[in-house]
């Protein structure tokens, strides 16, 4: 299905900058709470009760029948792990990804987190898939395309020794979770759609020490790595400005 691309007004990137402030501030919360032998359970209610105190909506929630407010996947677990009584444990990296509205606009954001110590492969994996989500985020400007953006995730991913998982993407967003363009983790420069002033995207790239293919759980829901190898995720809403682009779900 073709996604429609809708341009927003400085009112309406205004308030999405609002409720990317408050999706910043529930991963702040849950990072806060991020410690061995807490349940996945435990911090989905901590970020749900968050959001909720603070007027917005943990967009999550019920979406497509998804079971709770945020997504949490360990490990080799890629996306959409559902919260559970499985504890943390040292060693663990966690990705949390979450949406939330307030004033009827949505922000998206993903964030990887290490838990105790990790190997110095999996430490690189994480930080070279943020450092990643920025080389894409550098490309955004008006007169740019889809595909410098794509582009620049899967040099930047491979020149690290990563792969990049293509089954899933980036997306538009505004007073829908998902709206056009599609925005891939890999690509071609020069082509996909133009970015105009007015677009905001969720950029973000999920990348894996070993190989790129996936499959899904028994759950319907949880994406994995083929190989069980790690797999980090890092997201932000960001938007077309005149000059560039602004961060939305960023301090």
């Amino acid at each position: 299905m073709l996604l429609l691309i809708n341009i927003k007004s400085e009112r309406e990137i205004e308030l999405m900058k609002q409720a990317g402030h408050l999706n910043f501030l529930a991963h702040e919360e849950i990072k806060k709470n991020l410690r061995p032998g807490i349940t996945t359970k435990q911090l989905d209610k901590i970020a749900h009760d968050f959001i909720i105190k603070n007027g917005g909506i943990p967009s999550c929630l019920g979406y497509e029948g998804f079971p709770a407010s945020i997504c949490i996947s360990i490990n080799d677990e890629v996306v959409h792990g559902i919260p559970s009584n499985r504890k943390l444990k040292n060693g663990d990296i966690v990705s949390v990804d979450f949406t939330v509205k307030l004033n009827g606009y949505e922000s998206d954001s993903a964030r990887t987190y290490i838990i105790g110590t990790v190997s110095k492969e999996t430490e690189d994996l994480v930080n070279n898939t943020k450092l990643a989500l920025y080389e894409g985020i550098k490309q955004v400007r008006p007169g740019a395309r889809i595909g410098d953006i794509s582009h620049a995730i899967e040099t930047f991913a491979h020149d690290h020794g990563l792969s990049v998982v293509r089954e899933l993407v980036g997306h538009g967003i505004g007073t829908n979770m998902h709206e056009g363009p599609d925005v891939p983790n890999y690509g071609t420069p020069e082509t996909g759609p133009i970015l105009k002033k007015g677009m905001v995207l969720a950029i973000e790239p999920m990348l894996n020490l070993g190989r790129r293919e996936v499959c899904m759980l028994d759950d319907d829901w949880t994406i994995v790595t083929e190989d069980k190898s790690p797999s980090a995720h890092f997201e932000h809403t960001v938007a077309v400005t005149k000059d560039g682009y602004v961060i939305l779900t960023g301090e």
